[in-house]
């Protein structure tokens, strides 16, 4: 009684009387329907300014030493969470931020818990809360919790409500879960799949190091049947060879080069003897020179001049 609500249904009349009735297929509490324009208007707003972007949405670590939970203290969704974490990874420890989730001050506490994780030394944070109406998911939709979540430094899994429960904060959120227990599971990984990786890693390591050693053996194997090793001093008699071949042909070329070279000089010298003076004048001829100048005709010559003959 004393509520305003909107109603959706069948309208007949009761022609006796004269009065109208409604046959109610759908209710909803009056005022919903803003609360749907202030979300939108909101999502696109944020939108426009990037927080929705997913250049902006941090990596997960694949395996976290510490998981912040920021929800109600009390209730379904911290059991699930806890209870899911412990399951799957109970060497990761976790760290309650416990905050309002409705109601009047609410979302105040919800930034300042998001601060104080960040803070802390965890590595991802889990945000979330159970089910409810879009009433009481708002606290979820606010800008203020929108921008805190942005800014954070440490990444964040936004689990609000059920899978069909869709916030602010859901598009804001490095990920987004459907519900906080697979906010967990996304949180942390299974350690049977850890172990079973492991155990994989420890095969191809050994697998790995038997083929080395297989490498290093044939290696070895190649180095004690070389001729190296059985007979050491064969390589250097071959280069003693090589050296002595090599010796002998420079012998050979210096031996030519020179008789070759000898014969060119006797030849130059022939030639040079050929030309001299000193050998046309063996042969009966003379030279006569007036002082110290060769005189080649007679006309060159006066009486009682003094001449020397050769």
């Amino acid at each position: 009684d004393g509520m305003n609500v909107i109603v959706k249904g069948k309208v007949s009349v009761f022609t006796t009387g004269g009065s109208y009735q409604i046959t109610v297929s759908n209710m909803k509490e009056d005022g919903i329907g803003n609360l749907y324009i202030l979300f939108e208007e909101l999502k696109r707003r944020l939108e426009r300014e990037g927080l929705f972007s997913p250049e902006h949405k941090k990596k997960l670590p694949r395996i976290p030493k510490k998981v912040g939970v920021i929800t109600a203290a009390t209730g379904a969704a911290v059991k699930d969470i806890i209870s899911t974490i412990n399951r799957r990874f109970p060497l990761t420890e976790i760290i309650l931020f416990p905050t309002l989730v409705q109601g009047v001050g609410a979302k105040e506490n919800i930034v300042k818990m998001i601060n104080k994780a960040n803070e802390s030394d965890v590595d991802v944070i889990i945000l979330g809360r159970g089910g409810g109406s879009i009433e009481d998911l708002w606290a979820f939709n606010e800008e203020i919790v929108a921008r805190a979540i942005y800014e954070s430094q440490i990444p964040i899994i936004s689990a609000v409500g059920h899978e069909t429960d869709f916030t602010i904060a859901d598009f804001v959120a490095d990920l987004r879960a459907p519900t906080p227990s697979a906010a967990a599971e996304l949180a942390v990984p299974n350690i049977k799949d850890v172990i079973t990786k492991l155990k994989e890693y420890e095969n191809r390591q050994k697998i790995a190091l038997s083929r080395k050693l297989q490498i290093m053996k044939l290696r070895y194997e190649k180095c004690i049947n070389s001729k190296a090793f059985k007979m050491p001093l064969q390589r250097i008699n071959e280069k003693y060879m090589l050296i002595d071949i090599k010796v002998k042909q420079l012998e050979g070329y210096i031996t030519k080069r020179y008789i070759k070279e000898k014969s060119k000089t006797l030849n130059l010298l022939t030639k040079l003897d050929g030309l001299s003076p000193l050998k046309t004048l063996t042969r009966g001829y003379g030279i006569i020179t007036l002082n110290g100048k060769t005189i080649k005709s007679v006309k060159n010559l006066n009486k009682e001049d003094e001449i020397n003959i050769k």
